[in-house]
């Protein structure tokens, strides 16, 4: 692995997203859908999923959900529950209440939250399955309150019923029971604009390939989306006192996703910066997504640091999704810790135990959003409610106030809302 000055190091950010013959694609699809619903959504299923189905065979049955958990591994059941108790327990504390300010002169100002009435989350399929996408996303809008929560997946995985059974039942235990078995750009067209079989929803949320991003990118406005997430990435913040085999299987454990992937550490030992590359080699030959790894490694770097201190301004600049500090006193450096998705504190807090466990939400901010954006949480699944109740003592008091500030802006058909109220009052009286 490359080891350079950190003053050297080049950020690269994704501006374009998808070839114009993806966009152009994506659009043909959306715009198909959305026209001629169940008949579109089947045929692309056909072409993309090698798998013909009905209309009424979209939907995932009980029985099928059933069979899933009689066909599943105890062991895996048992981590998806307590991790799913996990995440609950965190997403919990996020909840917010309504309020009301009742002032002396009558008025009354407010905010309602509520949660979305209906929420689509999109589980990629493919290759690979990740029931703890399936956690990270339905627990916090159930703790939100969504009452219809709506899952979609590509019907190609494996097992019961086309659908990778640990997606089942990952859904059955976060409550979700509404699963259809479609994926792609069409799955993402159905739920924003719903077909005969799938009503739309306000929302989308969930991973997937680049057709899904780009088709989740263009459906916003019509629905809300989560965000349009980049290539995974990590930094490794460490001084002389970390352990370099467990920096470099956390590089390694990001490099796996994609060859797109950032691994990066940031420290200011040069002997730990030549220790953890001669370790990733070792390690990287043991790893069975070595191709994968190889090819994300060798576009990352180890940044060398005069101080810990230029190293917090480094990985401020970078903006890390996942962060880990292994110093001797990691949590002095928190405070100064600006712009991370999240942040993984001493050598046991392994990225992994945030991705599957501890109970955070692992949909984090990637290619630098994390300057502005957080983690999905209980927040991503309200809306809020402003509440204004004038009374009459007040609007008399800051009427010219707020006829002065239309008028400013020449609305004045806004002033005259308040000076008919204002005038008529005045004629009552006399």
């Amino acid at each position: 692995m490359r080891i350079i000055p950190a003053d050297e190091f080049q950020i690269e950010r994704s501006v374009e997203y998808g070839m114009p013959d993806q966009n152009e694609t994506v659009r043909r699809i959306i715009g198909d859908v959305a026209a001629n619903g169940d008949e579109a959504l089947l045929r692309y299923t056909a072409e993309h999923d090698k798998m013909t189905l009905t209309a009424a065979e979209l939907r995932v049955t009980e029985e099928e959900l059933q069979e899933a958990y009689r066909s599943v591994d105890e062991s895996v059941l048992q981590a998806i529950r307590l991790a799913a108790a996990n995440i609950r327990a965190y997403h919990e504390k996020q909840k917010r209440n309504s309020w009301m300010d009742l002032q002396e002169d009558g008025t009354i100002l407010g905010q309602i939250v509520r949660p979305l009435k209906r929420v689509g989350l999109y589980v990629p399929g493919g290759t690979a399955a990740y029931p703890s996408s399936v956690l990270m996303n339905a627990i916090p809008a159930q703790v939100a309150g969504v009452k219809e929560i709506v899952i979609v997946t590509p019907p190609a995985t494996a097992g019961a019923a086309g659908i990778n059974p640990y997606i089942l039942v990952a859904a059955a235990e976060a409550g979700v029971t509404e699963i259809y078995r479609v994926g792609g750009a069409q799955a993402i067209a159905a739920l924003a604009y719903g077909t005969e079989t799938i009503r739309a929803v306000d929302k989308i949320c969930g991973p997937g390939n680049i057709y899904v991003a780009l088709a989740k990118r263009y459906v916003y406005g019509q629905v809300d989306i989560d965000s349009i997430a980049g290539p995974t990435d990590i930094v490794v913040l460490a001084d002389k006192t970390a352990d370099p085999q467990y920096i470099a299987a956390d590089l390694l454990s990001q490099a796996e996703h994609d060859v797109l992937s950032s691994a990066i550490l940031v420290t200011d030992s040069a002997d730990l910066a030549e220790a953890v590359s001669q370790e990733i080699d070792r390690q990287l030959a043991e790893l069975p997504r070595r191709k994968i790894a190889a090819e994300a490694i060798a576009k990352s770097a180890i940044l060398l640091v005069k101080s810990l201190a230029e190293g917090v301004e480094t990985v401020n600049r970078i903006a890390p999704e996942h962060l880990e500090v292994m110093v001797q006193d990691p949590i002095s450096l928190l405070p100064l810790l600006e712009n991370a998705g999240a942040i993984f504190l001493g050598s046991y807090s392994t990225e992994p135990v945030g991705d599957y466990f501890a109970g955070p939400n692992h949909v984090l901010p990637t290619n630098g959003t994390a300057r502005f954006s957080s983690p999905l949480n209980v927040d991503d699944f309200l809306k809020k409610q402003s509440i204004i109740q004038y009374s009459k003592t007040a609007l008399l008091r800051d009427a010219e106030h707020i006829m002065t500030l239309a008028r400013c802006e020449g609305f004045e058909g806004h002033a005259r809302a308040v000076e008919i109220r204002v005038k008529k009052e005045g004629e009552q009286k006399t």
